[in-house]
């Protein structure tokens, strides 16, 4: 899948009581401070294409590769989850049947 190890990893700990959005923030700033020399001047554009590829992407698994279904998901209309589909370079067909193969 898109999955690219490049990108620091990070692991959420509900257990030890840190909030999802706490932790959204807190990964966000990590990966900032990470790329900010090698992404200069074009770090936002950067940060945001990774969190839409894994909302969308997360989207598609719960889909099963349906587009309509995904774009429902997040509240998107069809047309706009194909163009940044397609903008993204994500294979919808690597989605279906990926719960059963599990």
């Amino acid at each position: 899948m898109g999955e690219d190890h490049r990108y620091p990893q990070h692991d959420f700990d509900g257990e030890k009581g840190e909030d999802k959005i706490l932790f959204l923030s807190r990964v966000i700033k990590e990966t900032q401070n990470h790329y900010s020399r090698e992404k200069k001047g074009a770090l936002y554009k950067f940060l945001f294409e990774v969190i839409e590829r894994s909302i969308i992407e997360d989207a598609l698994l719960q889909a099963e590769g349906n587009q309509l279904m995904a774009a429902r998901i997040l509240g998107l209309n069809r047309n706009t989850i194909h163009s940044k589909i397609i903008k993204l370079k994500i294979n919808p067909e690597d989605f279906k049947d990926y719960r059963k193969s599990k």
